[in-house]
């Protein structure tokens, strides 16, 4: 009679957890290893420093517990610069050599997936962004990307004693949500700063399953900031902060500090408010840039897990000693 009372009881635990995750979510995961591709959170940074970048980003969450977080990501960006001329004829019948492009759009593409515990979201997003100069050397970039996604809950991992109840329900066919992204980003020489709203719909356009009709995604809200401070024999030291804000949740910061040596081998350390100490350490080898993360988790899930983990391969073409190629009086 107990046994069954305690399965009754995980049945309904079990529906419980369903449903809030089905009237309310958060869409966007936390990485770790942000500030080595912030295009992954704000779209205005596409193209911004000159390089065509493919970045795989994965993610596993509280390594040990049972249904954790997992993240995968495949992001493409560019920047369509001034690469060829065309002749043109102006008013005076003189030939006049224009380009072809005007080298401030940047381009960009994401692929994504994101499994919370029953919760499944595989999607893409693809981003527009368009650059300007400022004094100097300073560029103020804008960014719009459209993301859209299938939302469902897997039911596979489910055991019900009486499947009826779910059998009854929609869930398993999922919904598809289309949303909007939008970021401004300050980009120089010495540092970067960031803001940027992602899902700003927030879920309000849905096409599927009518059991996720209540269904409202959490809107988010990114700000980060970096500087490098350049020493001796070529090393850098740079402080970074993100501060993320979803919802009515509480704002969570991120406070870190990385060491990079020749621009080849970095190291450094983070601090999440409330949440982990992360420390992370790369190496760039040419064109390909690996990146390591591991998060030592400072809530009580800590006792069922061995922390999170978060690897990172990146390919960059692009001369680096003309990173700055499409300025005009380069």
């Amino acid at each position: 009679m107990t046994g069954s009372k305690t399965k009754g009881v995980k049945r309904i635990l079990i529906i419980a957890f369903v449903l809030v995750a089905v009237l309310k979510a958060e869409a966007q995961p936390v990485f770790s290893q942000y500030i080595y591709n912030k295009f992954l959170i704000n779209p205005a940074v596409a193209g911004s420093d000159g390089y065509t970048s493919f970045n795989l980003t994965t993610r596993q969450q509280w390594i040990g517990y049972s249904g954790a977080p997992q993240t995968y990501s495949l992001s493409f960006q560019s920047r369509l610069l001034k690469k060829r001329f065309s002749v043109k004829e102006n008013i005076f019948n003189r030939n006049i050599y224009r380009p072809s492009t005007d080298g401030h759009v940047g381009i960009g593409a994401n692929v994504f997936t994101d499994i919370n515990g029953l919760v499944h979201k595989t999607g893409i997003s693809t981003t527009y962004a368009y650059h300007l100069w400022l004094d100097g050397e300073t560029q103020l970039s804008f960014g719009l990307a459209f993301s859209g996604y299938l939302y469902r809950i897997d039911e596979k991992e489910i055991e019900f004693e009486n499947p009826d109840p779910w059998s009854n329900t929609d869930f398993r066919r999922g919904v598809f949500i289309p949303d909007f992204n939008f970021g401004v980003y300050i980009l120089n020489r010495s540092y970067s700063a960031g803001f940027s709203a992602l899902d700003l719909m927030e879920g309000l356009v849905k096409a599927g399953s009518k059991a996720y009709t209540d269904l409202k995604i959490m809107r988010s809200y990114y700000l980060f900031g970096n500087y490098d401070f350049i020493l001796e024999n070529d090393i850098i030291l740079e402080p970074s902060v993100l501060v993320k804000m979803t919802g009515q949740l509480r704002p969570q910061v991120d406070l870190g500090l990385t060491y990079v040596y020749d621009k080849r081998f970095w190291a450094g350390l983070t601090f999440r408010s409330g949440s982990a100490v992360i420390a992370n350490v790369g190496v760039k080898k040419e064109k390909l840039f690996f990146g390591y993360s591991v998060d030592f988790t400072l809530q009580k899930i800590q006792r069922a897990s061995y922390g999170s983990h978060e690897f990172v391969v990146a390919l960059k073409f692009g001369d680096s000693s003309r990173k700055y190629r499409w300025l005009d009086r380069y």
